[in-house]
């Protein structure tokens, strides 16, 4: 069975930057044909759960008080990348909009809910070294 990354959020841990998850459950239901290895990119650059919101803005990734957490979100993502190449995983699932997985849209930085076209931290490095990348709102097959 091939195996996957997914945001560890999306199976529905607790990780996400309020300490809830954000279930989903098309991308729970992939364990029926992928083996899936959840991440949280942010846990494994070091950041705590729950943290405060963080957005990418002039390339850094900044939390709503103004801390740069640019280095912990980098540090996520290369562990993320060693995982994928470790357990030779070609894809990864990952969580729209957010500033370490959004593919696709991504928050501007503002705090508002504005979106741009980006990608996050993870997505991006991860889609530099191969890694095909969809969210749960473009799953593997559904495209």
């Amino acid at each position: 069975m091939e195996s996957i990354l997914v945001s560890a959020c999306l199976l529905g841990a607790n990780c996400k930057y309020s300490g809830g998850s954000n279930l989903c459950p098309e991308v729970v239901a992939l364990k029926e044909i992928y083996h899936l290895v959840p991440v949280c990119p942010e846990q494994l650059g070091g950041l705590s759960t729950p943290r405060e919101p963080a957005e990418q803005r002039g390339g850094l990734v900044l939390t709503r008080s103004g801390a740069d957490v640019t280095a912990q979100f980098r540090r996520g993502a290369e562990e993320a990348l060693r995982l994928a190449n470790l357990l030779g995983c070609r894809k990864a699932v990952l969580k729209s909009r957010s500033p370490s997985c959004g593919a696709g849209p991504i928050y501007d930085g503002s705090f508002t809910g504005t979106l741009v076209p980006g990608r996050g931290i993870a997505a991006k490095l991860l889609l530099e070294n191969g890694i095909a990348v969809f969210t749960e709102d473009s799953l593997p097959g559904k495209t």
